[in-house]
């Protein structure tokens, strides 16, 4: 089966609602432009340096999203292009964002990471100290970012009643900060390749998709 093959099938399956994210990191440049010759136009990549250099080198009407852990100092290779930072999980790391993106010109959307899971390795703000941010209005500063909903990655379990409780968490903390941000702030990306259905399944309106698209291999 071609990669094309493989995203029709997933797209298919999809509610309308819910937006696909081929999650390209590792992948080489090709890859990529068989999925986006199948009419694939959103890409998920986790590193600065290997984003920018498949945005320079692929059509420009591609919507790259960053979904991996972001430094600060990284930011700038990414902020001229980008459509959305699925990862953000500091203020710090927003106010380096909202200075970037005044310097480009842009307004840059970006999730909320909120750490749900039970490894404690896995990253994201935790959600007492996200909440007293938004209750003392702290994200009203930025002026060239757009919050406009939340992410999560789950507990790497089998254990399904687990996974269900992760997505489920991040949808009550959706909706408890939905008030603060507005009728923009409507995206819940959750559920990866083997957990996108129950992710849908709890609400999810954004799944990023990788070895079922490009397999397991890693190129780079």
């Amino acid at each position: 089966m071609t990669i094309t093959d493989r995203i029709r099938d997933i797209r298919t399956s999809l509610p309308e609602s819910v937006t696909l994210v081929s999650v390209s990191k590792t992948h080489p440049a090709e890859a990529i432009r068989e999925a986006y010759d199948g009419g694939q136009r959103i890409f998920g990549e986790s590193r600065p340096q290997e984003l920018k250099a498949k945005y320079e080198a692929l059509p420009h009407d591609i919507e790259w999203h960053m979904i991996g852990h972001l430094q600060t100092n990284k930011v700038k290779y990414i902020a001229p292009f980008v459509a959305l930072i699925h990862s953000v999980d500091s203020l710090r790391l927003l106010e380096v964002i909202d200075r970037e993106a005044g310097k480009c010109g842009r307004t840059i959307d970006c999730l909320l990471e909120i750490h749900v899971a039970a490894e404690e390795s896995k990253s994201g703000w935790e959600w007492s100290e996200l909440l007293e941010n938004v209750q003392h209005n702290a994200f009203s500063q930025f002026e060239n970012v757009r919050v406009r909903g939340v992410m999560c990655i789950a507990t790497n379990t089998d254990d399904e009643a687990v996974v269900r409780a992760d997505f489920e968490r991040l949808v009550r903390y959706r909706n408890q900060l939905a008030p603060h941000f507005g009728e923009e702030f409507d995206i819940i990306s959750m559920g990866m390749s083997d957990d996108y259905p129950l992710a849908i399944e709890c609400g999810s309106t954004m799944v990023r998709v990788g070895s079922k698209i490009f397999g397991n291999r890693t190129y780079l």
